[in-house]
C-alpha cells in the first residue's frame, strides 16, 4: 500500500512515477482523501468543477465573507486583498467557532456552532427569498431547481437556525440582508468546515449563495474553495492507471482499520508493506491509536520516504532520505489562485538525498520493473504535464515557465467564470437539484445535516461528552513538516486547549493547568487556556504535534475518528466530541 498526501504540492514529486511504480507492482491503490474531497465533491455536484471567484477580483468587493478559514495562516497570499477591498470600503466578516488571528483582524467576528454551516447558509438564503433579495433573472437562466431550493430554504427561518448555529436570529436576517444588498460579495471558504459528518454538503449549500444573488456577474463577486478545476494538466499521462491491473482501493484515512482489520470494511488481505511518503500518518492519519498500532506489526515491512525521522520514521524498517524543495524540479499548480509555477533546484542534493520521483525510478530499475515509462526524467514528466488539450493551458510550457519562472493560467481578466452561466455541469447550470446525487441516494437539493458527534444525532454520547473538540494545525506548523523546526516548537510551546471560561468554571479548570481531553476513542493532555475566544461549548487543540514532542506521548488525533464525510468519503476531524478533565496536581 502506498501511502502519501501533500508533503509536496508538487505534481512531479508528488504524483508521477510513484502512481507508474504502484501501478506496474499491482499494488493497492489510496483513496487520498484527507484534506478536500467532501468540499471538492460538494462544488462539482453545484458549480460542476472545483473553480470559484478570482481572488484578483477581490479589491472590487463591498463584502468579504471569510467562512470557516484562518486565512492569515493558512492563505496569509490572500490578506493584501483582502486589505485592498477593506480600504474601498468593504466590510470583512468572518464566521468561524474561534476567533482565530484572521477573525481578529475583521470587522466583525460571527461564532457559529461547528458542522452548522449549511443551515446559517440555508437561514441566509430564507431572508433573501423571503425579501426578494435574489436574482431572479439569474436565477431563470443559470440555475436548475430554483423553486425547490426555494422549498428547501423555507424550512430553515432565521429563528430555527439560531437554535441549530447558535446564532442570534436578528443577526442572521441582517447578515442576509447584507448579502443581499452587496454588489459584489466574495465568500471565501476553506477545508475546515467540511471535516464534519454533512461536509460536502456544507460546502454545497454555501456554493449556491452566489447563484442566488447576482454575486458571479461582478469582479469580486462569487465563492471560493479552491481553483484546482482550472488546472487541467494531463493527469492521465502522468499518472499512467491503465497499467495497473484491477486491485482494491483503500481511504486513506482509514488506515488504522486496513493495517488492523481490513475484512471489516476496506475488503481483501492484511497489508504486508506500506511504503510512506510525502506524508506523516503515525500523527496525522485519523484513530491515531489504531494506526500505530497497525505500524507495529512484526510482520509490516513499512518502508519511509523521509527529510526527517518523523513519528511514522521511527517505525520504519528502512528510511530513504528524500529531496527537499530546494533541491529537486517541479511543477505547481493552486487552489487558491490561478498561475502555475516552476521550482527550480536551487542546490544540489545534501548526502544522500533523491528527489521521489528518482528514488521509485530506481527502485523500479533494482526490481526489474523495465517499462519505459520509469525512464522519464523530471523535465520530461514537467513536459507531459503541461502537454493538455485544456485552452486555459495554452501557452503554459516548460520553456516559458524556465524564462518566467510562473504563469497565470490563460483566463481573462477580469477572471468572471459564472456571469453568463457556462457552468461545466451536466446541465449547464448551477444545480441546485443534482441529479447525480439523486442517483447516489443523497438528498439533490441542499441540506442541513448535523454533525455525526452532536446533541441532534447522538444525545446519549453528548452527554457524555459535551465539548466539540477543533484541532485545527498550529499557527507554527501548518502541517507537520515544520514539527522538526526548534524555533517554531518553541513558539507554540506546548499542547494546549483553548476552553471557554463557562466551560473552564463547570469542570474546574484553571488556566494554564494541565488537563486531560478524553473520549471512548483516546485521549490526550494539554495545558488549559480560558479564553472567550472560542465559542462555549467548543475547545481547541492547536495540532499538529510530533508525538515525540509531547509529554504524554499523543495527540490530538488519538480521540479522532475514521468515520467518512456525506460525500466525498473525506474525514471528519472536527466532528469530535470529548470531554475535559483536570490532571491533579502533583505536590
Amino acid at each position: 500500500l502506498p501511502y502519501s498526501y501533500s508533503g509536496t504540492l508538487g505534481l512531479i514529486q508528488g504524483d508521477t512515477m510513484d502512481h507508474r511504480f504502484f501501478h506496474l507492482l499491482g499494488a493497492s491503490m489510496l483513496d487520498r482523501t484527507i484534506c478536500s474531497t467532501a468540499g471538492g465533491v460538494g462544488l462539482r455536484m453545484t458549480l460542476g468543477a472545483s473553480i470559484g471567484a478570482d481572488p484578483e477580483g477581490m479589491p472590487e468587493s463591498d463584502l468579504v465573507l471569510l467562512w470557516g478559514t484562518n486565512t492569515l495562516t493558512s492563505n496569509p497570499h490572500l490578506w493584501p486583498f483582502v486589505r485592498a477591498a477593506r480600504e474601498r470600503g468593504a466590510r470583512i466578516i468572518a464566521i468561524d467557532p474561534l476567533r482565530t488571528r484572521t477573525a481578529e483582524q475583521c470587522d466583525e467576528w460571527i461564532p457559529i456552532k461547528p458542522g452548522t454551516d449549511a443551515a446559517l447558509a440555508l437561514g441566509i438564503m430564507h431572508v433573501l427569498f423571503a425579501e426578494h433579495l435574489e436574482d431572479t433573472d439569474y436565477l431563470e437562466r443559470y440555475t436548475l431547481g430554483a423553486s425547490e431550493l426555494r422549498a428547501r430554504a423555507a424550512e430553515y427561518p432565521p429563528a430555527r437556525v439560531a437554535a441549530i448555529t447558535g446564532i442570534p436570529a436578528e443577526r442572521i436576517a441582517e447578515l442576509a440582508r447584507e448579502y443581499g444588498r452587496a454588489k459584489a460579495a466574495f465568500v471565501r471558504i476553506n477545508y475546515g468546515l467540511q471535516r464534519h459528518g454533512g461536509g460536502g454538503m456544507a460546502v454545497r449549500t454555501i456554493s449556491c449563495l452566489p447563484a442566488v444573488t447576482r454575486h458571479w456577474r461582478r469582479a469580486g463577486g462569487g465563492v471560493q474553495l479552491s481553483s484546482s478545476g482550472n488546472f487541467q494538466f494531463n493527469r492521465a499521462t502522468l499518472y499512467r492507471p491503465d497499467l495497473s491491473p484491477p486491485v482494491r482501493t483503500i481511504n486513506m484515512i482509514r488506515l488504522g482499520e486496513a493495517l488492523n482489520a481490513p475484512d471489516a470494511g476496506v475488503g481483501g488481505p492484511p497489508v504486508r508493506a506500506l511504503v510512506v511518503y510525502n506524508s506523516n500518518p503515525a500523527a496525522v492519519a485519523p484513530e491515531r491509536t489504531e494506526v500505530v498500532r497497525g505500524l507495529a506489526r512484526e510482520e509490516l515491512f513499512t518502508v519511509v520516504l523521509e527529510h526527517f525521522l518523523t513519528d511514522t520514521a521511527d517505525w520504519a524498517d528502512i528510511v530513504l532520505p528524500a529531496t527537499t524543495q530546494l533541491e529537486h524540479w517541479d511543477v505547481h499548480y493552486s487552489y487558491g489562485h490561478h498561475y502555475v509555477t516552476l521550482n527550480r533546484p536551487s542546490i544540489a542534493p545534501v548526502g544522500e538525498c533523491k528527489p521521489n520521483s528518482e528514488i521509485f525510478r530506481l527502485i523500479a530499475a533494482r526490481m526489474g520493473l523495465d517499462h519505459p515509462v520509469m525512464r522519464d526524467d523530471d523535465l520530461e514528466l514537467i513536459r507531459q504535464a503541461l502537454d493538455s488539450e485544456s485552452e486555459k493551458l495554452s501557452g503554459v510550457t516548460l520553456e516559458a515557465l524556465l524564462e518566467k519562472g510562473y504563469m497565470r493560467l490563460n483566463v481573462p481578466r477580469p477572471y468572471l467564470p459564472f456571469a453568463q452561466g457556462c457552468f461545466p455541469t451536466p446541465s449547464g447550470k448551477c444545480e441546485f437539484h443534482s441529479q447525480r446525487l439523486a442517483d447516489m441516494g443523497v438528498d439533490p437539493v441542499p441540506t442541513y445535516t448535523p454533525p455525526y458527534e452532536s446533541a441532534d444525532s447522538s444525545p446519549e454520547l453528548a452527554s457524555r461528552f459535551p465539548l466539540a473538540l477543533i484541532s485545527s494545525p498550529a499557527h507554527q506548523f501548518l502541517n507537520t513538516s515544520f514539527g522538526i523546526v526548534d524555533s517554531l516548537r518553541k513558539s507554540a510551546r506546548e499542547p494546549e486547549l483553548t476552553i471557554h471560561p463557562e466551560d473552564a468554571l463547570a469542570r474546574s479548570v484553571l488556566n494554564g493547568t494541565r488537563v486531560e481531553v478524553h473520549n471512548d476513542r483516546g485521549s490526550f493532555s494539554a495545558v488549559a487556556r480560558v479564553s472567550d475566544s472560542v465559542r462555549e461549548g467548543t475547545v481547541w487543540a492547536p495540532s499538529i504535534w510530533w508525538t515525540k514532542h509531547t509529554s504524554d506521548g499523543r495527540n490530538a488525533n488519538d480521540t479522532t475518528s475514521q468515520r467518512e464525510t456525506d460525500l466525498g468519503h473525506g474525514p471528519v476531524f472536527y466532528d469530535n466530541l470529548v470531554e475535559v478533565t483536570p490532571v491533579p496536581q502533583r505536590d
